[in-house]
Formats: structure tokens, sequence, C-alpha cells
């Protein structure tokens, strides 16, 4: 399996598409509001790459996982980790959290970010086991009740 990052001569947006909204499908009756990955369509999929630092893991010519990176104050955010079904289970996100590990470095970043909804508590579990810790939650505009948590890692230098 190899890590790549994206650059402006990747084309296979409708393949990354695909494996980002196959990756949530499972939550699509779980969670209020929907996903913003239901939102995505091949433009703004690469408009995102475009503005923020996207990896993709290839196994042979398969894309199996991605990850979205983009840097703020004090951490790097870590948004639309996805992993193809099928591909679940062998360790294709520990490798692109390596991956945003080494970037938050790069970028002189002491941690990383995620939020990830309230009720998908499998999510909350593997962060925890991955290094995150429960920093705040939060409630999309609209809603008086939490809907996502925010987690973060502290990286060493």
């Amino acid at each position: 399996m190899n890590i790549v990052r994206l650059d402006e001569d990747f084309q296979r947006w409708d393949e990354l598409l695909a494996l980002i909204l196959s990756s949530f499908a499972y939550m699509n009756d779980r969670i209020d509001p929907p996903s913003s990955a239901s939102n995505l369509t091949r433009a703004t999929l690469a408009d995102k790459a475009r503005v923020e630092i996207a990896y993709v893991a290839m196994e042979g010519e398969t894309l199996s996982g991605c990850v979205f990176l983009r840097p703020e104050e004090g951490c790097l955010y870590i948004g639309k980790l996805a992993i193809a079904p099928v591909s679940q289970g062998r360790g294709i996100g520990r490798r692109l959290l390596v991956v945003a590990e080494q970037t938050a470095r790069d970028h002189a970043l002491p941690s990383l970010r995620l939020e990830t909804r309230i009720e998908l508590v499998e999510n909350h579990d593997v962060f925890a086991r991955w290094g995150f810790e429960k920093t705040a939650e939060n409630a999309h505009p609209g809603f008086t009740r939490t809907t996502s948590i925010e987690m973060r890692k502290a990286i060493s230098a």
C-alpha cells in the first residue's frame, strides 16, 4: 500500500467521491444533521483538495482510503478520513494518521484535531485508541443538543 499526496495531476475525482460516500454510508440513518459528505460533488471535492492537504491510500491501482488535512491555529484539522468498506480493518486509517502526524510536525503544529458525530460511539473508541482525547462537545447550527464531539491528539516533536 502506498500513501500518495494529491497534486494537480490527480484526475480520479469520481472514484474518490465514491470512496468517501461508501465509507460514510453506514452513518446515513444514524446521524442528524446529515454528513457534509452528502453535499460533495466531483467539483467541490477537487476544490477541497486544492485548498487543503489531501492524501489517498492506494492498493495497487485501487483507491482504498483518504484524508484531508487543514492547518489551523495551533493544530492540524483532520477531515474526511475515509476507508473503503472492503478495506477497513487493515490498518489504512492508522497509516493515514501517521501521515497526518508528520504533516503536523512539518507545519510546526503541536496537535491534531478532529470532529466526530455524537452518535458514532465506535468512532470515539477508535480515535481514543489512537491517542485522541475528547476536548469539546458541539452543536450544529439550528440544534440545541450536542451533535458532535471534538477530539485532539498531542504530537511529539
